[in-house]
């Protein structure tokens, strides 16, 4: 290898991220410590894969299912960037990973410099990240986010209802060089003009009936920071024009006030929407589009990211509380088939409710919901209403008391609650134990 490692390992020291040298073989010959505090495993330099130390696996990524930077390098010869899974010492972890090809005087590739950043916004596995998963459409996402939020260009999120928008956004302004200024979060659904202004920019005292002071903007209160516009393709034309005077000028007036002020803020807006129909209908400023579309992240609904169905329920569990409790094999594989039209956010109030009706630690089947085992095929031709915890309760009891051959004090025994309560939820429903 007509290489100088000692020049390499100087360039690589001088890095501030975990970084390593990688010949065309992907054998490692030069680590920062940096990048071995990252890691369990021991690199000998000169015999360790690249991806032996990062996957603990026998060969490259992209003979193993995932994209490889180096593979891409070589026959691009530019640098790559891409989004993986890699097993740190403290676990798997999240990492973006950017790789340049090193070239000698004549343009000869000599090897590629690999430089590792942590997402500490995300996380493969349940935990305290706020964004859980490792689908590839997920991955995607998060080098989406890496690569918008250092910049202060204004992001679009787009995706169906229920995909966590607002925890991308956040995700994003935690990210950013803004992340100890304000996240404010302004809900478009349903705001009227002059309650749009209002919130918006703020007022003076007595600038109309009942403003018996001044008040700030969240236009004002979020100086500095990021600006949240949710559903921002519900906001009716008449507004639209002001909002888009404040994101060309950056100053606004307050109601009942002849002065102009000034904001500095990072916009992160988010939709449900086409909003590109929406513009060919004449129902959304072609102009507006453009300025708060600088940087369109597409969220993947549920049903592109179904690997991850069982580290988002190990999350919901203990985010409610349910430390003890985890759902079994079948009751996995009944949530893995069914198209969740309601995304994440159904997820979440599926979890719970299986929870609370599961009598020991294992959720099986029989907890879930009934419409979860409807034929996929019959899911996606309409939405399906998610039944409320009464309601499921009420089917639940139903369901067991017309198969329980028992007293009832056995049947309180066997739902881990008094024959009290039993009784009061059973007048409840106006159900009736054919054995007494």
């Amino acid at each position: 290898m007509n290489v100088n490692i000692s020049i390499i390992q100087s360039m690589i020291n001088a890095i501030d991220k975990p970084a390593i040298f990688i010949t065309p073989d992907y054998v490692v010959h030069a680590v920062n410590q940096l990048y071995r505090d990252t890691y369990e495993e021991h690199i000998i330099t000169g015999k360790s894969t690249c991806f032996s130390v990062s996957h603990n696996n026998a060969v490259p990524c992209d003979q193993a299912g995932e994209d490889c930077p180096l593979a891409e390098c070589k026959s691009t010869r530019r640098p790559s960037s891409v989004v993986h899974n890699h097993k740190t010492r403290t676990g798997d972890s999240h990492c973006q990973i950017t790789m340049k090809p090193v070239e000698d005087e004549d343009g000869m590739v000599l090897g590629y410099l690999e430089v590792l950043e942590q997402i500490t916004f995300a996380s493969p596995r349940a935990g305290n990240a706020k964004l859980i998963g490792s689908a590839p459409s997920f991955r995607n996402m998060l080098h989406q986010i890496s690569r918008a939020a250092p910049a202060d260009i204004a992001v679009l999120l787009q995706g169906e209802t229920g995909t966590g928008k607002e925890l991308v956004a956040h995700a994003i302004h935690e990210s950013s060089p803004r992340k100890d200024k304000p996240f404010v979060v302004i809900e478009c659904t349903g705001l009227t003009e002059s309650l749009f202004e209002s919130e918006l920019f703020g007022h003076e005292k007595g600038a109309f009936t009942g403003a018996s002071s001044s008040k700030k903007g969240l236009i004002d209160v979020a100086s500095g920071g990021t600006v949240f516009f949710d559903e921002i393709g519900d906001v009716p034309m008449s507004m639209q024009v002001k909002l888009l005077r404040l994101l060309e000028s950056g100053t606004y007036r307050p109601v009942g006030s002849l002065k102009l002020k000034h904001s500095d803020f990072r916009l992160v807006c988010a939709t449900h929407k086409n909003l590109k129909q929406l513009v060919e209908k004449g129902e959304f400023r072609q102009d507006l589009y453009y300025r708060i579309a600088g940087f369109p992240i597409a969220l993947p609904s549920l049903r592109q990211r179904r690997e991850d169905i069982p580290a988002l329920c190990g999350q919901f569990l203990a985010q409610a509380g349910h430390t003890k409790k985890a759902f079994n094999k079948d009751a996995l594989s009944v949530l893995s088939r069914y198209a969740f039209p309601g995304n994440i956010r159904e997820l979440r109030n599926v979890t719970e409710q299986a929870a609370l009706l599961s009598v020991d630690e294992h959720i099986t089947p029989a907890d879930l919901p009934s419409h979860l085992t409807v034929p996929e095929s019959e899911q996606e031709s309409g939405p399906l209403r998610l039944k409320t915890l009464e309601e499921a309760e009420e089917a639940y009891l139903s369901e067991i008391i017309s198969a329980f051959d028992g007293t009832p004090e056995a049947l309180a025994d066997v739902l881990g609650i008094s024959t009290r309560t039993l009784y009061r939820k059973l007048r409840r429903y106006g159900l009736t134990l054919s054995k007494r």
